[in-house]
């Protein structure tokens, strides 16, 4: 069969799953396509697919695809309804694939998470690869070694970032939010960038023992039913005691992160919190200056401290 090109947003789910994806095209012999780092003409591009209530990282989203469009033969546009049974995640990843085929005119590759109704990643990824043309054995040989790959990479990351928790003397701030945002080059990578520049070392949210997650989220609340909220809450609550401080990521308008957010900001007491939210209007120049104001906080508390 002739090699197929898939073309993979770097937006949303894309910080998540990104090794998954990657490693199980690429075994099944494909060419992958990521596109370009968000910048601001991939989010007026994406601007023009959206109404103005979606949030930043949607628009964001639909920015990548648009780039996409004439660059593969398929767009990567997973549906994400349920990840554990009685929770829920936003809607915004179960309508992607409705709004992208609706708006863009770009030809999808897709598959369906949804847990409560047994559409797990096995079977989903089986579904994806059988739909591409792909042989049932080299599909299933693919999402292992793909799964296989992705454990290893995240092992990699934690490990890394538990050495620098044991060992740095440095500042400790907790950058907390979803992937997509605080990985994002337009959204997070300038708060990275300056607080790197201002000998601040950062701890990431998304890295975290699974193991621990209910217990830490019960620290805080039982009353979120916001999967990828969940995570972040217990990263929080996983980290808090070892940190200076921690700095609250998110987009305007993002729903679960307004209910999240203000649970965390009232059960967490022990710990100075910053919450930034941005949106396309945002002036760098303003979050630099209470970035700012909040490390000259943290230096001080050490100092009292010491």
């Amino acid at each position: 069969m002739d090699k197929v090109t898939i073309g993979i947003p770097r937006a949303l789910l894309y910080y998540k799953y990104k090794d998954l994806w990657i490693n199980f095209f690429e075994e099944l012999g494909c060419d992958v396509v990521v596109s370009c780092c968000t910048n601001k003409e991939i989010l007026e591009k994406g601007k023009k697919y959206t109404n103005d209530e979606s949030c930043l990282a949607m628009k964001v989203f639909m920015g990548h695809v648009d780039y996409l469009k004439d660059k593969c033969d398929y767009v990567l546009i997973p549906r994400y309804a349920c990840l554990v049974k009685h929770e829920k995640l936003c809607t915004n990843f179960s309508c992607l694939y409705d709004l992208v085929r609706n708006t863009i005119d770009v030809k999808i590759i897709n598959y369906n998470i949804d847990i409560e109704k047994k559409e797990d990643e096995f079977y989903a990824f089986t579904g994806m690869g059988l739909a591409l043309g792909f042989k049932y054995r080299d599909v299933i040989k693919a999402f292992r070694k793909a799964k296989k790959f992705e454990e290893n990479q995240r092992n990699k990351r934690l490990l890394r970032q538990k050495n620098i928790l044991g060992k740095s003397d440095k500042i400790k701030v907790l950058l907390a939010g979803h992937p997509y945002n605080m990985h994002d080059s337009l959204i997070g990578k300038p708060i990275i960038n300056f607080l790197e520049a201002n000998g601040v070392q950062i701890i990431y949210s998304d890295l975290y023992d699974k193991k621990y997650l209910k217990s830490e989220v019960e620290r805080i609340t039982q009353r979120n039913y916001w999967t990828y909220n969940k995570e972040i809450i217990g990263s929080i609550s996983h980290y808090k005691k070892r940190m200076d401080g921690i700095i609250l990521l998110t987009v305007f308008p993002c729903g679960p992160d307004s209910l999240s957010n203000e649970m965390i900001i009232r059960n967490v007491n022990d710990t100075p919190i910053i919450q930034l939210v941005i949106d396309e209007l945002n002036s760098e120049a303003g979050i630099i200056t209470r970035l700012e104001s909040f490390i000259d906080i943290l230096n001080e508390r050490r100092k009292i401290h010491e």
